[in-house]
């Protein structure tokens, strides 16, 4: 069935509120609002995204990758996630950093040539850590919103996202419209998520510091909903755990990108160059595929008319 854009994914005016207390929900931030006191949904819809998006880019023999800023030359420094499958997440098997949008990302290295080398850190820091050059680059599902544009530049869209709800299985709480006053409402502090709740929907989340945190407190009954990435809520709810994902909303318009400092236009410029080229060769619908098991075909990995990449490239199809 062919999902429409949800309607609260149009922009709504800003609300200064604070988070709710709850002193059994360990490593919460109950007093502290998210990033910015900024609507984050703000310009999500596909007029504004088709503006960001590149017409075409720079042929990949054209780009000189000496000339990237990079704080170590030949590796990209790309700061990222260790907790949110299957997108960013450290393998325990092999210790090693990996997720759809990590593996997407060594991807595309190899067509310039160069290393990646991984470092750990929290959502709510990455964008910071990126405009002040601790990271050559951000990776971790980013939403790219008009506020987040303000402390960073961001590549042409690789994915779209939903929105989801997680539940303990039986909660009140079933849809989007149940999420009202007097509902415990989790968040991870800074996501796009601690936005909507924050400001489209007028209410006080309680926010946390990672997704293992807040998943957590769902299943102990601390909070009565987790409003997340829908990625990372399909990561996280397990068959046993008694929780359940109790709706999910496609948000195609509001796509996301990998982050960069803002004064590194020729890094944007390469990465651009090397996303194209792994969505002509099928590298990038082989990896979403791979990754996302309800998207085996172009048809679901391109809802809505929605492509990833320059206007001028041509999605292939997995080989």
């Amino acid at each position: 069935m062919k999902l429409k854009a949800p309607k609260w994914l149009a922009a709504a005016p800003v609300a200064a509120v604070l988070a709710l207390t709850l002193a059994a929900c360990g490593g919460a931030s109950t007093g502290t609002p998210s990033g910015t006191p900024t609507d984050a949904l703000k310009g999500s819809d596909k007029q504004s995204t088709d503006k960001y998006t590149t017409a075409s880019v720079t042929p990949l023999d054209k780009i000189d990758t000496s000339k990237l800023g990079l704080i170590t030359p030949g590796t990209i420094k790309v700061g990222t996630l260790s907790d949110a499958p299957p997108n960013i997440f450290i393998d325990k098997n092999t210790g090693e950093f990996t997720g759809y949008d990590n593996e997407l990302l060594k991807a595309m290295a190899a067509k310039l040539g160069l290393k990646v080398e991984f470092v750990s850190t929290k959502f709510q820091s990455l964008l910071a850590q990126v405009k002040t050059k601790q990271f050559d680059m951000g990776s971790s599902s980013i939403s790219t919103t008009d506020a987040r544009r303000e402390t960073v530049a961001f590549t042409n869209g690789y994915d779209y996202g939903y929105m989801a709800i997680v539940t303990k299985d039986g909660a009140k709480v079933k849809t989007f419209d149940d999420l009202k006053q007097g509902v415990r409402i989790g968040v991870v502090q800074g996501t796009v998520q601690d936005d909507f709740v924050t400001n489209t929907l007028k209410l006080d989340p309680v926010r946390f510091p990672d997704y293992n945190t807040v998943y957590a407190n769902v299943k102990s009954g601390q909070v009565d909903a987790w409003v997340a990435p829908s990625q990372q809520a399909e990561g996280q709810v397990k068959q046993g755990d008694g929780t359940v994902i109790a709706q999910k909303k496609v948000n195609t318009q509001n796509f996301t990108a990998y982050a960069v400092a803002k004064d590194n236009p020729a890094l944007l410029e390469a990465l651009n160059s090397a996303l194209d080229a792994v969505i002509a060769d099928g590298t990038w619908s082989k990896l979403s595929a791979q990754w996302y098991q309800d998207r085996p075909t172009l048809k679901e990995q391109t809802p809505e008319g929605w492509k990833p990449g320059s206007k001028a490239v041509q999605v292939t199809a997995a080989k």
